[in-house]
């Protein structure tokens, strides 16, 4: 029992409901500079994040585009395409369903709370606006090309950087997840916007559940050929690595049970060795649906409109890019992605408090969704490679 205990003690959306619950059992009691205490150190490691996340992203994409030559250059090609498909085609599928959502959301008064409500101290210096996640994003795609072109060097400089980076974020930023989300919840305490968050969002997670069941039925029949018997043999296959990633809340640890379901569902069963690895921390299909929804409507209860098309656009675009910079981020992720929801959506600090939030308590059901998405994909995409096959494109790569 004591050994159950501590392994869900360890369990790190645990360990922030634990924080937050003593925190808000106490808050009446606190003094005003405690609260902007927590919120002053939450402010400062999210300063550090924008200062690093450059560099971040630039040197996991650029180690990911470096070590696609250790294998088929096409199958890696019709795999990277083929992802970054996926992954647009579930946020722009988000965007249509957040905006029918939308109306059931009424508008919060934008004001804002600096003068009510700030931190205690903030880095002296500010970051420039040239210093962002778009130029490390490109400059990573470059730099990834570039070490194709045996500059002598160049890989083990790509490979040591992401070393660096991936240790940042897993070994400090992560463990700082916790106290990252207590500041800014003592921030929507202290401005009573908890009340509205739980008030305003309650029936739409509803919403957000139909959403996620009916993108991934259509996974579902597009892999079995719109096949109602296939169908429901290839949703109970993937049912096991679906129930276990919703208990562990880690897709990463669930790949065994996830190629187990989705190597019956192919004609091809060895495929999905290759493709789930592949793509377990890249084709997140939970996140891409839960994470932009959430966001359209914070984005619009905030502002009192919806995000434009053209905000979304660009949104869009380092969103989906950003999904490759995070595969190695296990536990980090989420540091990369804020910083791009507060430059491309500008997300004040308490609308990254909410979507905060929201991933905490909606972790089960998103990780979940991401592996039987996967697993559902692992067999579209088998189909994809059988028509690229077809069309003869793979006489000279496959000798």
């Amino acid at each position: 029992m004591n050994k159950a205990a501590a392994l869900l003690i360890r369990h790190r959306s645990v360990q922030i409901l634990l924080i937050l619950t003593i925190y808000l059992m106490a808050a009446s009691f606190l003094p005003m500079a405690v609260h902007q205490s927590f919120y002053t150190i939450s402010v400062l490691i999210k300063d550090l994040l924008l200062w690093i996340l450059p560099l971040t992203v630039g040197f996991f994409i650029a180690h990911a585009i470096s070590s696609f030559e250790k294998r088929a250059t096409l199958f890696i090609f019709v795999l990277f395409l083929f992802e970054a498909i996926s992954n647009t085609a579930s946020v722009w599928y988000s965007y249509g369903c957040a905006h029918l959502a939308a109306s059931y959301l009424p508008a919060i008064e934008a004001r804002s709370l600096e003068d009510v409500f700030s931190p205690l101290w903030r880095f002296p210096w500010l970051k420039p606006t040239w210093w962002s996640a778009d130029k490390g994003t490109f400059a990573g795609i470059a730099l990834g090309l570039l070490s194709s072109s045996k500059i002598p060097g160049l890989k083990a400089i790509i490979s040591k950087g992401k070393g660096i980076a991936e240790s940042i974020l897993t070994r400090f930023f992560s463990r700082l997840i916790p106290l990252f989300i207590l500041g800014f919840v003592a921030r929507m305490y202290k401005t009573q916007l908890l009340n509205q968050m739980f008030i305003h969002y309650a029936d739409l997670l509803l919403w957000l559940f139909l959403f996620l069941a009916i993108y991934l039925a259509f996974l579902f029949l597009l892999g079995s050929g719109f096949s109602i018997s296939r169908f429901f043999n290839h949703v109970k296959n993937l049912m096991p690595a679906g129930g276990v990633a919703f208990s562990s809340g880690c897709s990463l640890s669930t790949m065994p049970w996830t190629i187990e379901g989705a190597s019956k569902n192919m004609q091809n069963p060895d495929l999905a060795k290759a493709v789930i690895p592949a793509t377990t921390n890249i084709q997140q299909i939970g996140d891409c649906i839960a994470n932009t929804f959430l966001c359209f409507l914070i984005y619009q209860q905030f502002n009192g409109v919806p995000p434009t098309f053209s905000v979304w656009l660009s949104f869009s675009i380092v969103f989906v890019l950003a999904r490759f910079a995070t595969a190695a981020v296990l536990g980090g992720a989420i540091f990369v992605m804020l910083p791009i929801y507060e430059s491309y959506l500008g997300f004040t600090p308490e609308m990254i408090v909410m979507i905060l939030a929201f991933n905490v308590i909606l972790d089960p059901v998103i990780t979940s969704t991401n592996v039987v998405a996967n697993g559902a994909l692992c067999r579209v995409f088998e189909r994809a490679w059988m028509w690229v096959f077809s069309r003869g494109w793979l006489r000279s790569s496959s000798k």
